[in-house]
């Protein structure tokens, strides 16, 4: 407590003298342009990760990052997207997953919860198709890939049961809602954005590009290795590529983005994939800094 108390003091010297404009003015009323959906856990910070200021982020944190289906809890998960959505005429929605999860990993074990976080249990209970997903199609991983893959399918779960909600399916009719797919590495700060396309988590620098709205499951299937490597060789070529112009950059992710799908179709599998998004994260962050200074 006493660390609290001495940061509402530093609060009040440093960031309350230095934004103080900002502040009169979020007196006034709020304006978020985002519903960040994230995990509570106490190592993922919204406005931290996407370097965003108070009144810019409107927030739901909840173990496991979850939206139960429309009109399956008492909580006030609904009541919060209904108020973003219809009074704060929020467009943008963000459902944020992380790593080392430990909502996931009670998920791997809900029945074990059941006697001693009765509560707990009722909770994660909602995420119950994510758990039925992973464990009778991807069981045969190693417990590190398991869990990967338990929080990429929940996000995509979540937006699944966002969709059973009467508001966000009529502005999804009326092209007048974007719904992101977000999961964060605690370890290394590095976020991954589902690519419909692929199938796959890559830079969410790629967004830039308004790829299409998040659909449900990715594709892990093996592949022919020979029908890969122009792929592999296409991908390492494009790796050494520096462009000089936000047209070049444009042309850099399009690119990026053709040789994922290309990839994916041909049978590349989700971790070998996963791999090739890590090793372009530098490029394609230097790729998007092009085409911000465009706009």
């Amino acid at each position: 407590m006493k660390k609290l108390i001495r940061g509402l003091d530093k609060f009040r010297k440093t960031y309350v003298s230095s934004h103080q404009e900002l502040l009169e003015q979020l007196a006034l009323g709020q304006k978020p342009r985002v519903l960040f959906v994230a995990c509570s856990d106490s190592r993922v910070d919204p406005n931290l990760i996407t370097n965003t200021d108070v009144g810019e982020l409107f927030v739901i944190r909840n173990a496991g990052n979850i939206i139960p289906p429309y009109g399956a809890a008492n909580g006030g998960e609904g009541g919060t997207i209904e108020y973003a959505i219809s009074a704060l005429g929020i467009e943008q929605i963000v459902i944020c997953g992380h790593s080392n999860c430990g909502a996931m990993k009670g998920l791997l074990k809900l029945n074990k919860l059941q006697k001693d976080m009765p509560l707990v249990y009722d909770w994660l209970k909602h995420a119950e198709a994510t758990r039925r997903l992973v464990m009778e199609n991807y069981s045969h991983y190693n417990d590190e890939d398991l869990m990967d893959m338990l929080v990429a399918e929940n996000v995509l779960i979540q937006i699944d049961n966002l969709k059973t909600y009467p508001i966000i399916r009529a502005r999804l009719h009326q092209g007048r809602l974007k719904i992101y797919a977000w999961v964060y590495n605690i370890e290394t700060g590095n976020v991954l954005a589902y690519d419909a396309r692929t199938h796959t988590y890559i830079p969410p620098e790629g967004q830039l590009l308004e790829e299409e709205e998040p659909a449900r499951s990715f594709s892990v299937s093996g592949g022919d290795r020979e029908s890969l490597i122009p792929v592999k060789k296409e991908l390492e070529a494009l790796l050494k590529v520096s462009p000089k112009t936000p047209q070049a950059a444009e042309e850099a992710t399009r690119s990026l983005v053709y040789l994922f799908d290309k990839a994916r179709r041909l049978g590349m599998n989700n971790i070998e994939l996963q791999n090739y998004h890590s090793l372009f994260s530098e490029s394609v962050q230097l790729w998007a800094e092009q085409l911000y200074a465009r706009t």
